[in-house]
């Protein structure tokens, strides 16, 4: 009898190998391909897709209600570098990166960088904020269960097609880099800084 134990181990092992890959697929569904046609944007060995200055996309109305229950536009943040970072709590990359987030928002406030985060596929909104308790995330973040606002981003530009995705809207309101996956410090860095560095 003992020669179905280790092939039922076996059998376990692959079903929830099976399952952890398409829980991480389904946090990035929406491919890795930049839009189609002439997008005017490379993107660089780090991953990071970038729009030349001149040559970017206007960020789209990024509107509505906050975790918190506030209001919340792209708008209000006129003049200034925006880093919009998109992440739903059943995210597990989301997770793995929410700690870079959170450091990176603080060493950079200081020189006009501002964070927003558009929270999407949560359906109970107490998920999203035990998530950002968790974490000690304190930059606002729009409730977009349906994914409304990623929609809102034209197509052939940087826009979020996966979940996460992490963008950066320059400081007259075009779209600059984008990184789908899970970022890190060094890659937020990478993103932001030759934004910061433009006159």
């Amino acid at each position: 009898m003992s020669f179905g134990r280790p092939a039922s181990r076996r059998a376990l092992f692959a079903a929830g190998t099976a399952l952890a890959a398409l829980a991480l697929s389904a946090c990035s569904d929406g491919g890795t391909q930049g839009g189609g046609g002439n997008t005017n944007f490379v993107a660089g060995k780090s991953g990071v897709s970038v729009a030349a200055k001149g040559e970017r996309a206007a960020a789209p109305d990024i509107a509505g209600e906050t975790l918190d229950g506030k209001q919340l536009s792209l708008a209000d943040y006129k003049g200034k570098i925006v880093v919009i970072n998109t992440w739903g709590s059943w995210c597990a990359p989301c997770r793995a990166e929410a700690k870079y987030l959170k450091s990176v928002s603080e060493a950079t406030k200081s020189k006009g960088v501002e964070f927003v985060g558009i929270n999407t596929r949560d359906a109970q909104k107490s998920s999203a904020v035990a998530f950002e308790e968790d974490y000690g995330i304190e930059y606002p973040s729009l409730y977009d269960p349906a994914g409304k606002q990623i929609l809102k981003f034209p197509q052939g530009s940087l826009s979020p097609q996966a979940i996460p995705s992490t963008i950066v809207i320059d400081r007259e309101g075009k779209i600059a880099a984008r990184f789908m996956g899970p970022v890190s410090d060094k890659r937020l860095h990478e993103m932001i800084d030759p934004v910061l560095a433009e006159k």
